[in-house]
């Protein structure tokens, strides 16, 4: 957490959160701000002293926004589906309001009325006081991350992932309209203080703002490549538009000109939170990461060095997958801007890049097929539902439509010609190269965030959103073991050997199970959350947020060597109370 003075320019740090903020919120006054993470928690700040008064405990997933009601009632929301009012004057939940079926991931407050959207496709109002239903919109045919209030209008403003903003009468109940406005799912809408006027962005990279009186598209303000589409609002006046960055600064634009004004904060390069990484059996390592850069480096027990870091030619931009093709000598990156990066790996450095531009959403995983007819084939997971089958040359020659979320992560079966994918909507697919749906493998009640085949191409493992691990005979589809992973949202996924899985989680811990005997072993090894893991030779190479890729021992899970690329928490959070106080305030 930071206090960013835009007269001056000056940013003081505050605090910290044990994991990522999801949504800063400030009071109609201006004298406090709340700070809504996915450790679980909301933190309460004064303004006036720049301190943490409080921290609201309720949540057990990711608290995604927060809204103040008045300075004393707070209405949270979270991916535990839930809707909690508090009391901020005691830190006491006065009300838990259930009803949606998936992920909360939006509120707003008004004139007595809750508004809440999420990832059940739904727009719904609850009252206040009574926490009752008063009103649902959809279910729509795409997620409702983000939604809005013009009081001026009387109207409820929707983002949608079908790139939608859908417009509702708040005392009618009817639509409005339906403004096409993006290529893909739009992550945040905010309305203007002054005039209503509707903020839009979405992953297709574009910012744009809607007249509030005939819809026509007012200004599209210019790109900058590091800002973050959930994190944009209005100033109080409306008189600029303002955004944070995954380089940990804040833009400013003129909201009338689109013109950007100034950048607040230090950039340097950006932040190194390692968001992928993909290695050799000799210890070869690639990683990619939230500044957008490509890095090369050796991870052995013995050895422990960077040796190359790319930026695509396009600029950087926060990147989610690599893969190393290894025998092929070449290098796939996958980014934010749904941009494919195929690269030749020649004499420790990257070289003769070509840019293959996908327009499926933010690109989540890529695996490279070996399989006769398929040889140096990409298979890309997007955002959008797709899974993308590019050439070595970069030519997209194929598409997969099998799913109706976010493809979060496949694998390739090391001799068939066979693939599993996961996805945010659940589903746990298996498919072949062409596109014909195998099999479906139920059992997951949440999100689905990662998958793996075990080496021997007979079982697969699967990780949820749901708290558990599972493992499925991949011939038959039928689940085999489920593994509670406690509430600490798990990440990634790992076939050790056939009989032993690895799994990551938010909170930088290693899960090992042995599936014979179910014995589980838990090790933190990390600051922060960890992304992704892979095989290294004997060993395992684990990735984190916390800027470092750690070595590990399978057996004992202990870490024998630790590449860093930064370090987290630079200055001591001082700022924060310490834990006593902080528990004599709730």
């Amino acid at each position: 957490m930071a206090y960013l003075d835009f007269t001056s320019g000056s940013v003081e740090l505050l605090g910290y959160h044990d994991h990522l903020v999801n949504r800063i919120t400030v009071n109609s006054a201006g004298t406090k701000a709340a700070s809504a993470a996915s450790d679980y928690t909301i933190y309460l700040w004064d303004l006036s002293t720049h301190r943490c008064e409080r921290v609201l405990l309720g949540h057990y997933d990711d608290v995604e926004d927060f809204a103040f009601v008045d300075d004393h009632t707070g209405v949270s929301v979270s991916r535990d589906w839930r809707i909690l009012v508090w009391n901020l004057d005691t830190g006491a939940i006065t009300r838990v309001i259930e009803g949606h079926e998936k992920d909360v991931l939006a509120v707003v407050y008004h004139d007595g009325k809750i508004y809440t959207s999420g990832d059940d496709m739904t727009l719904r109002v609850w009252d206040l006081q009574s926490g009752q239903l008063m009103k649902m919109w959809g279910p729509f045919e795409h997620e409702t991350d983000s939604c809005a209030i013009d009081a001026m209008h009387s109207r409820a403003v929707l983002g949608c992932d079908d790139g939608v903003i859908r417009l509702f009468d708040i005392d009618s109940g009817v639509m409005e309209a339906q403004i096409p406005a993006h290529a893909s799912g739009i992550k945040k809408v905010a309305v203007s203080p002054a005039n209503g006027d509707i903020l839009s962005a979405a992953y297709d990279q574009k910012i744009k703002v809607w007249d509030a009186k005939d819809l026509s598209l007012k200004v599209e303000p210019e790109r900058q490549l590091a800002t973050w589409e959930r994190s944009f609002n209005w100033s109080p006046d409306g008189a600029k538009l303002l955004a944070g960055t995954f380089d940990g600064t804040a833009l400013v634009w003129d909201a009338t000109s689109g013109h950007c004004l100034r950048e607040i904060g230090h950039r340097e390069s950006g932040n190194i939170c390692l968001n992928d990484v993909s290695a050799t059996a000799a210890g070869d390592i690639v990683t990619v990461s939230d500044d957008g850069l490509i890095r090369l480096g050796r991870l052995t027990p013995q050895e422990s060095r960077w040796t190359a870091q790319v930026e695509p030619v396009s600029g950087r931009v926060l990147a989610n997958a690599v893969t190393l093709a290894d025998e092929e000598g070449r290098v796939i990156s996958g980014a934010h801007d749904q941009k494919l990066h195929l690269f030749q790996k020649r004499d420790g450095m990257l070289v003769n890049e070509i840019e293959t531009p996908l327009d499926e959403g933010p690109i989540n995983e890529i695996r490279v097929a070996r399989h006769r007819g398929y040889e140096g084939q990409c298979f890309v997971a997007c955002y959008s539902g797709a899974i993308v089958r590019v050439d070595p040359q970069g030519h997209v020659v194929g598409q997969l439509r099998l799913h109706e979320g976010a493809v979060k992560a496949l694998r390739l079966h090391p001799t068939r010609q066979i693939g599993v994918s996961c996805s945010a909507d659940g589903a746990l697919l298996s498919w072949s190269f062409e596109g014909q749906l195998l099999y479906q493998f139920p059992g997951h009640m949440a999100i689905v965030d990662d998958v793996d085949i075990d080496p021997s191409g007979q079982f697969i493992t699967s990780v949820s959103r749901d708290f558990t691990v599972k493992v499925y005979h991949l011939d038959s589809g039928q689940q085999l073991q489920s593994f509670a992973t406690g509430h600490r949202s798990p990440k990634g996924v790992c076939f050790l050997e056939t009989h032993t899985v690895i799994v990551t989680n938010y909170w930088g811990a290693l899960i090992r199970v042995d599936l014979e005997r179910g014995d589980i072993l838990t090790r933190q090894i990390a600051e922060n959350g960890i992304s992704a893991v892979c095989r290294c030779g004997d060993d395992l190479v684990a990735v984190s947020y916390d800027g470092a890729a750690y070595l590990v021992r399978p057996n004992d899970l202990s870490v024998l060597n630790t590449l860093r690329g930064m370090t987290q928490r630079l200055v001591p959070s001082g700022m924060i109370p310490a834990p006593a106080d902080l528990a004599a305030a709730v």
